[in-house]
């Protein structure tokens, strides 16, 4: 999973047209740094920057990449408008009011510049493994368009991606949570649930990094899949807040 949402977010910038050489960006809740050196490497030439509220993160992001990094709020950064891409990647979904957070964030884009966001889909994947990892919500489509658009972007492209891991998301989380579960009330909880699944099953875990590239050429050409576990988009500011309709590739 994270070797593909890698690849797809490097087909993602290279698309968006904001990895040219000297172009300015930001991850917005960078972690512990998983996407900081893939952005480097997308964008030779340019500025890479990390931020994060959580030091224990940042000292291992410092480790994995070269860029600097910044320890900040994400609800007050502090910047000015001055970034070509903003990275927002599965952080939406811990946040208390996410449309503010998107609000806040076009303020630090150009004009010309874009948002790049992932999120986790489907309403019906809730399960365990959100709980985990304090998930506040799974965003449909549609719920994400609207959402964008009320904090002043116009979307150029969405859509569902990990189309190949839905069926099985599905199937193994309610199956996983049916037999973790005890009649007495001592069944596992979340995180036993989550450390079980995120274990690695390396013949699996190959053949689906293999389908998985194939997807990744669809978010490429900007493609878009009905169906998966996650959502990723590309937006802009629009006009005015809300006054231009989404438009999705």
């Amino acid at each position: 999973w994270f070797r593909a949402r890698s690849r797809i977010i490097a087909h993602a910038v290279r698309a968006s047209g904001r990895g040219r050489e000297g172009a300015i960006v930001l991850e917005a809740g960078c972690g512990a740094g998983h996407v900081l050196a893939v952005l480097e490497r997308t964008v030779p030439g340019g500025t890479v920057i990390g931020m994060d509220m959580f030091i224990e993160g940042l000292r291992i992001a410092r480790r994995r990449a070269a860029c600097p990094v910044v320890q900040a709020d994400i609800n007050h950064p502090p910047f000015r408008p001055s970034f070509d891409l903003i990275a927002l990647l599965d952080v939406l979904e811990h946040l208390e009011d996410d449309t503010g957070v998107l609000e806040t964030l076009r303020g630090l884009l150009r004009p010309s510049g874009a948002l790049l966001l992932t999120v986790p889909a489907r309403r019906s994947l809730w399960s365990y493994f959100d709980e985990a990892g304090h998930h506040r919500r799974r965003y449909e489509a549609d719920e994400l368009e609207r959402k964008l658009v009320a904090a002043g972007y116009r979307v150029e492209y969405l859509s569902h991606f990990m189309l190949p891991l839905f069926p099985l998301v599905w199937l193994g989380r309610r199956l996983r949570a049916l037999a973790g579960r005890d009649p007495r009330g001592r069944g596992r909880g979340p995180r036993q649930l989550t450390s079980a699944e995120l274990r690695v099953v390396p013949v699996l875990n190959e053949l689906l990094a293999w389908v998985l590239a194939f997807e990744a050429l669809f978010v490429r050409r900007r493609r878009r899949l009905p169906i998966g576990t996650s959502l990723i988009a590309v937006a802009r500011q629009a006009a005015s807040p809300g006054a231009m309709p989404a438009r999705r590739a």
